[in-house]
């Protein structure tokens, strides 16, 4: 790891934390507390997919949809108007309307090899954002000053590797430049995302393993086809298997490449001390278990 002790990380001129696990539980809320001391440069990965990598597809798709409406057709047509999205760390909600929910077409839903497509290009810019890590590290640095820098990923990233591979690509270039951290939540925690998810629910981003498996039962234990499912019944029933399938993703990211810190210490977390000494907690923590 970046940070080989609680010591080393105390002294260390230049701090890099990549903070993992799932979405609602302080990834973003940390961040923006390092953010607002005006010491870290606070990339977010999600932010990066939405401006980078999925821009393109995503104004794309709102073209075509306003391409269906005469009135905006002809001003597109003529280059009268522009539509592009607008993204902020706040507000990705461009990126997740993107993504979509497979299903009845009359109910929103998209055609499940049209899913599959979006699923796929939201892999390939979680990767790539991702990657980029490093060159925002330096970036900040250079440019900017920064003397520490947090990246703060998307709760999909456990899909993308194979924690138990010492030879993974992405998490052998993460952990070279930053020390990942997961944030772990509690039983309790889980069923208030649940409750969160049931009154709002968000597209995920899905292995595709993981994703024809659901699929497939949710098809034979409702006795439907494709065309016919309901799409937020569907991401509703999906999405407490998708916590447990990631649950021990998340942990094997912890065990063998970072540190873990829980959901309940990086709400008591109130300034840039405070997370310096969680961190330095969480290192001394794993130095004792091995």
């Amino acid at each position: 790891m970046l940070y080989t002790s609680a010591q080393a990380w105390r002294d260390a001129p230049s701090k890099r934390v990549l903070f993992f696990g799932m979405s609602g539980l302080g990834k973003t809320y940390i961040s923006n507390i390092l953010r607002h001391s005006g010491q870290w440069f606070h990339y977010s990965a999600d932010y990066r997919i939405g401006t980078r990598y999925m821009g393109e597809y995503i104004a794309d798709n709102a073209k075509a949809e306003a391409m269906k409406v005469p009135f905006l057709r002809d001003l597109l047509l003529s280059d009268s108007i522009d539509i592009s999205s607008n993204i902020t760390f706040e507000n990705l909600s461009a990126v997740t309307a993107y993504l979509g929910v497979p299903g009845d077409a009359r109910k929103g839903g998209l055609p499940i090899e049209e899913y599959r497509t979006r699923q796929d290009q939201f892999r390939r810019a979680e990767i790539d954002a991702l990657l980029d890590t490093r060159y925002f590290i330096d970036r900040s640095e250079r440019i900017y000053s920064y003397p520490h820098f947090i990246c703060d990923s998307g709760g999909s990233i456990c899909e993308w590797v194979d924690a138990d591979d010492p030879n993974d690509k992405l998490l052998t270039e993460l952990s070279a430049h930053t020390l990942l951290v997961w944030i772990k939540g509690t039983a309790d925690h889980t069923q208030e995302l649940i409750r969160r998810f049931d009154r709002a629910p968000k597209p995920m981003a899905y292995q595709p393993a993981f994703l024809t498996r659901v699929w497939e039962e949710y098809l034979s234990e409702n006795n439907i086809s494709d065309e016919d499912v309901d799409p937020h019944s569907f991401l509703r029933w999906t999405y407490a298997q998708a916590l447990a399938h990631r649950q021990p993703r998340y942990e094997a990211m912890a065990r063998n490449w970072g540190v873990t810190v829980t959901a309940d210490q990086v709400a008591q977390v109130r300034s840039t001390l405070d997370f310096e000494e969680l961190i330095a907690s969480a290192l001394e923590a794993r130095s004792e278990q091995t």
